[in-house]
């Protein structure tokens, strides 16, 4: 591909995976926010929870000046703290809401133009579809709250069924069906697809995307550990790319670009976000693994 790879998306990088150290909404939060803003090959960040109220105001001053494009990212805030928005228990549920809806506020207060979660654990097979029927009503409260506020997009994040995150949603057909039943009374939901999550899925990124094309407004790229249980990057750990066991690098972000492109998710008149999921092991630095993905983009989008 010879046009810029900014003429087609906002290339963007999840802050809370690269430094995981701020996952927690605690640690060197404006630090390295910092980094990323004086880092010219970023146009997005994705951010997540900030506990204090004057890291927040901070962290929201070095957001405005970056003219970067900020989305939320509220996973780890249901994540850690072990909610299900598809929960067959009324409390639970009701509870993972308020949580999602509390990051919608935080995603106001710091400027993003969209807020992503996720789906709960999948139950046994006779519940599915109660616990599908729970998960679009608990979106749809969602949404409704956002959009009394403003213009915040409400996106739904598409993981693994059955390896690690072992989540509702899951397949792309049952993402799509999720998405129309909403898409029917709010037009500010979408899904997002992650490379990451294709091999944990067992799906071609054909097969990943095209069943979504009407409701895809975000994406991610990374990689993961499939084969090897003793891998210390086992699962939906979001390695680099390359990692020795992995199941992506260039030639696969290459295929899954070709079928954005195909679907024409990628495009001029309003490029998305796309951006990396990467997360350091224990014994590398986050510079490095990001500095490895922006290298793999490149030659990926070479090779278009």
């Amino acid at each position: 591909m010879q046009k810029s790879i900014y003429k087609y998306m906002k290339v963007g990088l999840i802050h809370f995976m690269a430094y995981p150290e701020t996952m927690k909404g605690e640690g060197p939060i404006v630090e390295t926010l910092e980094k990323i803003a004086e880092d010219d090959f970023f146009t997005a960040v994705e951010i997540s929870w900030i506990k204090d109220k004057e890291t927040r105001i901070k962290a929201k001053e070095l957001l405005v000046g970056s003219h970067l494009t900020v989305a939320y990212g509220a996973q780890p805030r249901l994540l850690l703290k072990g909610l299900n928005l598809n929960s067959l228990e009324e409390r639970e549920r009701f509870q993972a809401i308020g949580e999602v809806k509390d990051g919608v506020d935080e995603a106001y207060e710091l400027g993003a133009e969209a807020l992503a979660f996720l789906s709960g654990k999948d139950p046994e097979e006779g519940k599915r579809k109660e616990a599908q029927e729970l998960l679009v009503n608990s979106i749809k409260e969602v949404c409704s709250y956002a959009k009394s506020k403003g213009n915040l997009g409400i996106t739904l994040e598409i993981f693994d069924r059955h390896i690690d995150k072992k989540c509702l949603i899951g397949p792309a057909e049952e993402a799509r069906k999720v998405a129309e039943k909403v898409r029917k009374d709010f037009d500010n939901f979408g899904l997002l697809v992650d490379l990451s999550h294709l091999p944990l899925l067992g799906e071609t990124p054909r097969e990943a995307i095209l069943p979504l094309k009407d409701y895809l407004v975000h994406a991610h790229i990374g990689n993961c550990v499939l084969k090897d249980k003793n891998h210390p990057a086992y699962g939906d750990q979001h390695p680099r790319f390359g990692i020795e066991g992995g199941e992506n690098d260039v030639e696969e972000l290459v295929a899954f670009l070709k079928v954005l492109f195909e679907v024409e998710f990628l495009n001029e008149e309003n490029p998305p976000i796309v951006s990396f999921e990467v997360k350091p092991l224990k014994s590398e630095s986050s510079g490095v693994v990001i500095t490895n993905a922006k290298r793999v983009l490149r030659e990926a989008w070479a090779r278009l």
